[in-house]
């Protein structure tokens, strides 16, 4: 069985090793736009030894924000600095990757650390977009129930923003379809009451992440892998359930998704969710078994002996390490280290003295 320091081959890329930096909202742009911050705190990673970078949620739409403080590929604009930070990442020997999300019902709210409520029209929010009138908590804007012509324009924005992608230089793509933002409201009967070919069964409910993944696809190189994060289960009953994810992972599959990050939760704010260390690791495992697409573990993953035995077991494909990597940016150096593995340790020229 392979290693956490194995290289991973997903269609023409190889990353060299299975340490991720899992998606994590910075909350430090401007009209979308990356900057200094984000050059470093992805670029730090990147020399610390991660196989693959990825960038925080990247709106496909400036409504589809989480905060107005959200990263951004919605024009052309945006690409210039993110290309700047790809090149560095991909200097070190890393492989850059951009999550593209659409907030959907829990857009337009204020920072984590300013609170998270609603942000109001009249001071610089927007009205949300969901599949149904629905919010998320009483804290948080009411949405607007999206016609069939909004559901078409997401499509397309996603589409967009797969080319500007490209141009940037990205090599992989990851969507994002989990923590209740947009798609994984479709998904879920607790968030989608549509009577129409989007509500209803889990073929109508499945159907806007699996245009999104086709239209994604067609504009995406088939050299280039492409990744979806799902919330594997609301946690909550009468929710979207693991049987039903694995049935959604054989059909993103089949739409050219070449592996599944697995995660859980998100949808509603009154879920109870024991997270213990590694508790959403079964999801990767049963993913991986039953729809037979490769998967990354993410969640409460913190040592590199938890990464390790996740990989070696056959759990996972690729572990994401999410608060591991904001405490310590060199968390794969270190890991090299603790386990045993010298050779897989590059550790940049001008750092050789310290090791």
């Amino acid at each position: 069985m392979p290693t956490l320091f194995d290289p991973l081959s997903l269609r023409s890329i190889a990353l060299p090793n299975r340490i991720a930096v899992s998606p994590m909202c910075e909350y430090s742009s401007e009209d979308g736009f990356a900057n200094d911050w984000h050059l470093v705190h992805l670029g730090s990673r990147a020399v610390g030894g991660a196989g693959l970078v990825m960038t925080e949620a990247t709106g496909v739409e400036a409504r589809g924000r989480i905060s107005p403080r959200d990263l951004g590929l919605w024009k052309d604009a945006h690409v210039e600095f993110l290309g700047r930070i790809v090149r560095f990442v991909e200097s070190r020997g890393a492989v850059s990757g951009v999550q593209l999300a659409h907030a959907g019902r829990k857009g337009s709210t204020a920072v984590p650390w300013e609170g998270g409520a609603g942000v109001p029209v009249e001071q610089g929010g927007w009205q949300p977009i969901a599949p149904s009138a629905i919010p998320f908590s009483e804290r948080t804007n009411l949405p607007r129930a999206m016609s069939l012509d909004d559901i078409a324009e997401v499509v397309r924005a996603f589409a967009a923003a797969t080319r500007r992608s490209m141009a940037a230089g990205f090599r992989l793509i990851e969507l994002h379809f989990a923590h209740g933002y947009l798609v994984h409201e479709f998904l879920s009967p607790l968030s989608n009451h549509r009577q129409d070919a989007y509500g209803g069964s889990f073929e109508n409910r499945s159907r806007l992440a699996l245009e999104i993944a086709r239209a994604v696809r067609a504009e995406w190189p088939d050299r280039l892998p492409l990744l979806a994060r799902i919330s594997c289960t609301d946690w909550v009953e009468g929710g979207w359930t693991l049987e039903e994810s694995v049935e959604l992972c054989r059909r993103l599959r089949a739409e050219g998704v070449d592996l599944v990050d697995c995660s859980s939760g998100g949808l509603v704010p009154y879920a109870r969710i024991e997270a213990v260390p590694g508790y959403q690791v079964p999801f990767a495992r049963r993913i991986r078994a039953e729809a037979g697409v490769a998967t990354a573990a993410v969640g409460l993953i913190t040592s590199p002996a938890q990464g390790e035995t996740i990989v070696h077991e056959g759990d996972a494909d690729l572990v994401m390490f999410a608060r591991a990597m904001l405490r310590d940016p060199y968390f794969a150096l270190h890991a090299a280290e603790e386990l045993g593995r010298p050779e897989a340790r590059h550790v940049p020229v001008q750092y050789l003295r310290a090791f």
